[in-house]
């Protein structure tokens, strides 16, 4: 696994210019709501199956499969290059790539996998190229909790991470895994928005979730709205697109106690500022993501760690964990 430092939530998510460089859907009882999100294991989280989101859903189609020229050509615009550019890239010639996009030639399965390299194509999206050209996907894609190594190893990181707050996200955002610490920090939040699949930029910016204790809402809001442009940007996925959407639609009244970004130890980090009984806690965060994925699950998985950006923050913390007997 790699990591690097930023300030994303949670950011599932250009990140890392292709996950690359890095929310739209979240019954059950009113009263369990809050309760079943502390108590989320991670046994519990890894078997949720999420119906909202079609898995095949991509950026060439998402009612059928086109044909492979098409596809290319779309990838190709959507990394903004022209045919020469890419041919170059790709060590071919720009004629062959314009018969290649207009079907005048077939391409084979190795071609269509160093097209889809060059053009950095989620692995998602490089099966479907697979598919549409002919040939059977190359890269497989496994439930989480199948993929018991993977899913251990971040179990192990995330509970170690205890009494801060971290978690795993898929591709739209979506909870998968979670360490469980904190649940004062939902307690005003809408029954609905705690509904599983938690998605985590809807828990954190919808006006009925953890937005009212959000102190520096204004500046988190700019950041995550950021972080999913880069996504889209990066990967062209609709269900992210559809969530900014969202995201923007969304009032918000800034609490008048933002700190400017550039000051002090937030000079080179945007924090998560939240209030509590005790005090404003803030945070800073680490996104870690599998370096060398070859399986479509993880190569959409984050895996996002919340940092204390200050001591008071590791004192009120310590506080708040004495209430939760399961950290």
């Amino acid at each position: 696994m790699s990591m690097r430092n930023s300030c994303l939530l949670i950011l599932s998510p250009a990140e890392q210019e292709c996950r690359c460089r890095v929310a739209p859907s979240i019954t059950w009882e009113v009263k369990k709501a809050v309760t079943d999100l502390s108590n989320l294991t991670c046994e519990v989280m890894a078997g949720m199956s999420f119906p909202q989101y079609d898995p095949h859903m991509s950026v060439v189609s998402s009612e059928r499969l086109l044909p492979f020229g098409s596809m290319l050509r779309r990838w190709r615009q959507h990394r903004r290059l022209s045919q020469l550019e890419f041919a170059e890239a790709a060590d071919s010639s720009a004629r062959h790539l314009s018969y290649l996009e207009t079907g005048r030639a077939k391409p084979s399965r190795e071609m269509v996998l160093r097209l889809a390299e060059c053009l950095d194509v989620p692995l998602r999206d490089r099966n479907r190229m697979l598919l549409s050209a002919g040939f059977a996907p190359a890269f497989e894609e496994h439930p989480l909790h199948d993929l018991t190594s993977a899913r251990l190893a971040i179990e192990q990181v995330i509970n170690a991470h205890r009494p801060y707050p971290a978690f795993a996200v898929d591709r739209h955002w979506d909870i998968v895994l979670s360490n469980r610490v904190l649940p004062q920090l939902y307690v005003d939040v809408a029954s609905p928005l705690l509904i599983p699949p938690v998605n985590v930029v809807r828990l954190m910016l919808h006006p009925d979730g953890m937005a009212s204790r959000i102190v520096n809402l204004g500046q988190w809001r700019r950041h995550i709205i950021s972080v999913l442009q880069h996504q889209i940007e990066a990967r062209a996925e609709p269900g992210v697109r559809a969530l900014l959407d969202e995201v923007i639609s969304y009032p918000y009244t800034s609490l008048g106690e933002e700190r400017n970004a550039s000051e002090g130890e937030y000079r080179f980090a945007t924090p998560l500022q939240i209030r509590t009984d005790l005090g404003t806690i803030s945070f800073i965060s680490t996104t870690t993501v599998f370096g060398t994925p070859t399986e479509v699950t993880l190569s959409e998985l984050a895996l996002e760690m919340l940092f204390p950006a200050d001591a008071e923050t590791v004192e009120r913390v310590g506080l708040l964990s004495k209430d939760n007997p399961h950290v």
